[in-house]
């Protein structure tokens, strides 16, 4: 059943319209990923569909009675008060004051989202991390139970866990529900349906995430040839026209007219949004040893964040640090590159180190100042040698136009600060990356060229991120905070939780297996006349030799999982190799176990 209709919608501000004459419908039930370049009019749609914005030509036809409500994408900086108030006031933002809707029943409505999300009613909104502010900023936006939930960049400041808990939620969600999103994971287990804003039309892909990257694809090879022939053949008739007196003779008004109009239709066609062109300025070499850390425990007074380090990260190492909101992970970073002393233990720096750190919280950046000026420090060329170039150039590699370069910072959109810090960043030559929370806001293009440009980087990196498929493209290991302790793990993200969940089968079954020993052992004291049959004699025999075969090829997987080239596979392979070495390692255990069986016996 269609709920809205979209008819012939246009809507712009200064330059281009940003959604140019655009029709689309929304049906019950549907979850629509809305993709789009950073500005391309995601958030204006949105907006458009809560009420929050007027169009300036076309309707949105709602059925009637249909309820709309929008989590934005920032968390404002005015909202105060307990839980139970913000999350009651989307009830009161929803529900007309006409509307006789008794006190109890707003309180059943207002408590049992509150218990539904698992939040403390009583507790201070604005005392509340990032994360929090967001469930409690999505309670209010479901409490008047919308026909159609809007979420702009609904994981931002999420750690894995919260996204985890969000992606259940919604995966249960009964209404429609278009979202926002970078966190490509995300838009796979979620959406049903894909929804592009591109060069300001609406194109519907009523597929889901993974067809529509293959369908899309497949539409700009072809466009890009359509335009090719057209070029061409525009090339060809301008060529014709300026033949002169010589082809007066031959031309002919008709011709004349399909050439003005296919000067006018090349005018107008708004090409494809290039991709940001990062480079990264790699340094020389550092040592061997980048970092050192040896029995490290971190606490502010009585409040520990983390003990007993010990690790060793060696010049290209790729390691992703993982862990929940507030765990400490910013905190472990300033501590391994020396800018916060530790409590205990010893942290030694390697030689020859050029370090390049990306501040989640943007610090780096003069908001008042331009982006010309907080990337060049004042000066007109960036860079050195060779790679010296004009900052008005440099800056057009990362979609800056002239006019956008001369902006102050306060004007842009959190992903085009991002592209400013990396564009500041990527002008200093480094060997080590230090990256904490890079991806919020960008754009999937973007997202996917600093993904290669880091897999290609020959110096060392660190990485705090809450993207599942970022830290699977780019980390070559883990660092965990997991159960009060900092884990290592070999791997990206999938690569942890499939090592996590085999810990935990192999300690159940440690704790199996010392149950079946006293059951053997009891078996044994139970059956004095039990002796070894011939069969059993030789297998024992056999055992030592089998277990050593089974040691050897889990050594040559070790080995093998050890080197970063390992993980830069298809995950199907990836995934055979983890299920072979798990299979392996089961193998030798119950050899263990039957050859302590048969040795009991032989007596």
């Amino acid at each position: 059943m269609s709920m809205i209709t979209i008819e012939n919608l246009s809507v712009g501000f200064r330059g281009p319209p940003l959604l140019d004459c655009v029709s689309c419908r929304i049906e019950s039930n549907q979850k629509i990923g809305l993709l789009g370049r950073n500005g391309s009019g995601k958030t204006t749609l949105m907006r458009i569909l809560s009420g929050d914005l007027v169009p300036d030509s076309g309707n949105v036809v709602f059925t009637s009675g249909i309820r709309v409500s929008l989590l934005q994408q920032e968390v404002p900086l005015n909202a105060f008060g307990t839980i139970t108030e913000i999350v009651a006031s989307g009830l009161r933002a929803t529900i007309p004051e006409s509307t006789e809707h008794e006190d109890w029943r707003w309180d059943v409505d207002v408590n049992g989202i509150i218990s539904r999300m698992q939040l403390d009613p009583l507790a201070q909104f604005e005392k509340l991390s990032s994360g929090m502010k967001r469930r409690v900023l999505l309670a209010r936006a479901i409490v008047s139970q919308p026909d159609l939930l809007l979420l702009d960049e609904p994981t931002n400041h999420l750690d894995i866990d919260a996204i985890a808990w969000l992606e259940t939620f919604l995966g249960k969600w009964a209404g429609a529900l278009m979202f926002v999103t970078h966190d490509r994971m995300f838009l796979r287990r979620i959406a049903t349906r894909i929804l592009e804003i591109d060069r300001g039309k609406l194109f519907d892909w009523t597929c889901d995430y993974d067809t529509f990257l293959l369908r899309k694809e497949d539409l700009l090879a072809a466009e890009e040839k359509q335009n090719a022939l057209f070029d061409k053949r525009l090339a060809e008739e301008e060529v014709w026209i300026r033949q002169g007196i010589k082809a007066r003779r031959t031309r002919n008004e008709g011709r004349v007219r399909d050439l003005k109009r296919m000067r006018e239709e090349r005018n107008a066609r708004r090409e494809q949004q290039k991709t940001a062109s990062l480079r990264i300025n790699e340094g020389q070499k550092s040592g061997m040893l980048v970092i050192e850390a040896k029995d490290v425990a971190f606490d502010y007074g009585q409040s520990l964040v983390f003990s007993n380090l010990t690790t060793s990260i060696m010049r290209g190492d790729k390691i992703g640090i993982i862990g929940p909101n507030g765990a400490g992970k910013t905190t472990l970073l300033k501590v391994l590159l020396g800018s916060l002393p530790a409590t205990r233990g010893q942290v030694r720096l390697g030689s020859n180190l050029e370090i390049t750190y990306f501040d989640q919280l943007r610090e780096q950046l003069d908001e008042e100042k331009t982006v010309q000026d907080n990337v060049g420090d004042g000066y007109d060329v960036v860079g050195s040698g060779e790679s010296r170039k004009h900052i008005l150039g440099y800056l057009q590699e990362f979609l800056f136009t002239p006019e956008r370069s001369r902006t102050p910072v306060k004007f842009l959109s959190g992903g085009e600060r991002n592209r400013i810090l990396l564009a500041k960043l990527f002008t200093k030559q480094a060997n080590v990356i230090v990256l904490d929370e890079p991806t919020n806001d960008l754009d999937s293009e973007t997202l996917e060229m600093l993904e290669q440009r880091l897999v290609g980087f020959g110096g060392t990196i660190l990485l705090v991120s809450h993207d599942r498929t970022f830290l699977n493209n780019v980390v070559a290991s883990c660092l965990v905070f997991e159960d009060g302790h900092i884990k290592e793990y070999v791997g990206g993200y999938d690569d942890w939780i499939r090592q996590r969940a085999i810990t935990v089968e192999l300690e159940s079954e440690g704790r199996q297996e010392g149950r079946q020993r006293v059951q053997s052992k009891n078996v044994v004291q139970n059956s004095q006349t039990r002796r070894l049959k011939f069969n059993e004699k030789q297998e024992l025999v056999q055992l030592p030799e089998l277990i050593d075969s089974y040691e050897s090829q889990i050594n040559i997987l070790h080995e093998l999982m050890a080197n970063p080239d390992f993980y830069q596979q298809g995950g199907d392979a990836i995934a055979r190799t983890q299920k072979k070495l798990t299979d392996l390692e089961q193998k030798r255990s119950a050899s263990y176990r039957r050859w302590e069986e048969l040795d009991a016996l032989n007596v």
